[in-house]
């Protein structure tokens, strides 16, 4: 099968998920399109042109989130806000300066630890080097922060310009190591998943939407995790 057959079979799925993330017909064609030409100049033929336009489609769903909401500066205003508990102003802004003054490797397995909570030994088997080398560089990251302590990731992230940010510090990172994400199903919800290069589940995002637009991320992580496993907000 051709690279264009494989996309125009895969271009009713890509178009939902794009309408679903995005909330507009025009913006879900640009989204697609922009797949395929990042399809079409890919210079080697991926093992799976669909799990491959998918995951394109939505590194730029997310990009185009982002950069809508720097632009039209729609920050929820703090009155909007529902009440915050200790430790949720600002929230995730500790864990993500430390994540950008960290290198690849050690962001990586920051983000695979603290937020994903994967075990030692599977932070290990996805980046590719000992347990004792992942731990060590696991304790550098407070000196990469000029003595900073190493801020714990935070229960509940509001504002679509935080989430935004979150993403697309996270996703770039863990694609480092091989760990992907593609929308997928996740119980009753369309959602989206992590998983290493094995295709092991290593975390599930389920949307509430309303409107045509995502509310609220429920965010599922653990062992023996599957599509099915009901998330937490």
């Amino acid at each position: 099968m051709s690279r264009i057959e494989e996309f125009e079979k895969a271009r009713p799925l890509l178009l939902s998920i794009a309408h679903r993330m995005l909330s507009s017909a025009r913006q879900a064609e640009a989204a697609v399109h922009q797949a395929w030409l990042h399809y079409e100049a890919s210079p080697e033929q991926p093992v799976s042109g669909r799990a491959f336009l998918t995951t394109a489609l939505t590194d730029i769903c997310l990009d185009a989130l982002r950069r809508a909401h720097a632009r039209q500066d729609r920050l929820a205003r703090s009155a909007q806000l529902p009440p915050r508990r200790e430790g949720d102003a600002a929230p995730g802004a500790a864990a993500l300066s430390l994540l950008q003054q960290l290198g690849p490797t050690e962001r990586a397995v920051f983000i695979l630890r603290e937020v994903l909570h994967c075990t030692p030994a599977q932070t290990a088997a996805i980046v590719g080097c000992p347990e004792a080398a992942c731990h060590r560089t696991a304790a550098t990251a407070p000196r990469a922060g000029d003595g900073m302590t190493v801020p714990s990731w935070p229960r509940r992230i509001i504002g679509a310009d935080h989430i935004a940010r979150v993403f697309a510090t996270i996703v770039p990172a863990l694609d480092h190591v091989g760990v992907t994400l593609a929308p997928q199903q996740v119980g009753d919800h369309p959602g989206a998943v992590f998983r290493d290069r094995h295709g092991t589940v290593l975390s599930t995002l389920a949307f509430d939407v309303r409107d045509g637009r995502i509310q609220t991320i429920h965010w599922a992580t653990g062992p023996h995790l599957t599509t099915d496993t009901p998330a937490q907000t």
